[in-house]
């Protein structure tokens, strides 16, 4: 039989230190986390005994899940953004800006959170500066990609440390200004990353050649008052699209623009076409997903710091303004107390969105019930801070809500997000009331 051999406190410590050893701990306490964390209980015959859901928390109900903090990475930071996998449903990312507390510390994170790890990151990148927009590659899933307030964009990859795999450069080529927003367009085998900075410029970006753009784009309204650049805050893209985008702006106007120039126009903003409405700088845009009998897909909601959200029809790109147009709204929710911060509709349900607001409610809309007040408005969190993203699973059954506080909050949606049969059918004829009812048309001439 082998012996055991004593080893000195010296060796033991230098074991104990060696990144080796730290590496396989921490590896090897996730994966016992993430099995305790399982909602399976391994003594219970599950073919004869059904386990039924809480009635109180069904039916019209949001059910809480958990809240995500850290006391290194998250105290003292604000959520910017936050976004789930597509790949892997049980993970989700967040933003955060700097901690003014730790000044060692690095000025931007972007922290991986999992379902199956309640206690502490997944991971945690660092970034040199704010991180102020964050996603999954949708197209590579062990990569996440974070919009910067210096302007960079980073990448990091989850098979590799916590510093970026690669970044853009801070030079004239890209970026100089804070990026608010950002999305992946196209398909698996030609896609490309689209970003916006505060300064009007919009990049295109391959994931794999960060050194610089492919494209760039400035975007310019003659009729600013005092520059003729336009201040992005969102942008967003119809589903399927990958040349035409509308943004929302800083004044609270909302403009169509293109990639590329196209028979009637040319490439940069739509001048004709304004869509006026808002009171305040436009935080949050989001096309609806398109699933179903009915294409959707020109409808998109905004949110505003007017605290409203508004619900918008575009314009057919096909027949672009020749003389100036403005686009009123089809419909202005009026249900928040405070700044409106983000809006997302359902992946699945059509006539579903949630919005989340400065007084820390969570409220969730449902056009084919009520246009008047949300069907479920909850108060996220036990001191009241501002909320200041949301974000849908793939599925739809569960959101992330960023708070000002540094917290991820999961909530369960429950049976709110399986939609009927007729959902379609009956958002279809709403939308047909809210386009007769607002000026018996699409958009009126401006005066």
């Amino acid at each position: 039989m082998q012996q055991l051999k004593d080893i000195s406190e010296d060796v033991r410590k230098k074991i104990i230190s060696s990144n080796e050893f730290v590496e396989f701990i921490d590896h090897s306490t996730k994966i016992v986390e993430r099995v305790l964390n399982e909602n399976y209980d391994y003594m219970k015959d599950y073919s004869i005994i059904k386990d039924n859901e809480n009635d109180d928390q069904s039916g019209s109900r949001v059910k809480y899940v958990n809240s995500f903090f850290d006391d290194r990475w998250t105290k003292n930071r604000s959520v910017t953004d936050v976004n789930w996998s597509r790949k892997n449903p049980e993970i989700c990312v967040a933003s955060y800006n700097k901690n003014p507390m730790a000044m060692n510390e690095p000025d931007g994170v972007a922290v991986v959170w999992s379902l199956k790890l309640l206690e502490r990151p997944e991971y945690v990148f660092h970034s040199q500066s704010d991180v102020l927009t964050t996603m999954f590659s949708e197209f590579h899933p062990t990569l996440v990609i974070g919009g910067t307030y210096s302007g960079q964009i980073v990448l990091w990859d989850m098979r590799s440390k916590s510093l970026p795999v690669l970044k853009t450069p801070l030079s004239a080529s890209g970026h100089t200004h804070p990026v608010y927003s950002m999305q992946m367009v196209g398909t698996q085998n030609a896609h490309n990353l689209i970003t916006a900075s505060t300064d009007g410029l919009i990049c295109s970006w391959q994931l794999d050649m960060l050194a610089q753009p492919q494209e760039t784009l400035e975007l310019v309204h003659a009729e600013h008052s005092k520059t003729d650049e336009v201040s992005v805050t969102a942008l967003g893209f119809p589903e399927n699209e990958t040349a035409a985008f509308w943004v929302g702006t800083e004044e609270g106007i909302a403009y169509q623009a293109n990639r590329y120039g196209r028979a009637g126009g040319k490439a940069g903003i739509n001048p004709y076409d304004v869509y006026k409405g808002h009171w305040g700088p436009i935080t949050g845009l989001h096309f609806h997903p398109m699933t179903g009998q009915h294409n959707f897909s020109d409808l998109f909601l905004t949110s505003s710091v007017d605290w409203t959200c508004k619900l918008w029809r575009a314009k057919s790109i096909s027949k672009p303004s020749t003389s100036p147009q403005t686009i009123t709204p089809l419909y202005s929710f009026e249900g928040a107390d405070d700044y409106v911060y983000d809006v997302k509709w359902s992946p699945t349900h059509p006539a579903l969105f949630a919005s989340v607001d400065g007084t820390g409610k969570f409220s969730l809309w449902n056009l084919n019930v009520d246009t008047e007040v949300p069907i479920v408005s909850t108060q996220v969190g036990s001191q009241a801070k501002a909320l200041n993203k949301i974000n849908w699973d793939k599925e739809g059954r569960k959101t992330a809500i960023g708070s000002s506080d540094g917290r991820v909050h999961i909530y369960d949606i429950g049976e709110l997000a399986n939609p009927r049969d007729d959902e379609w059918e009956i958002l279809h004829k709403t939308i047909s009331e809210m386009t007769t009812e607002n000026h018996n048309g699409r958009y009126v001439v401006a005066k």
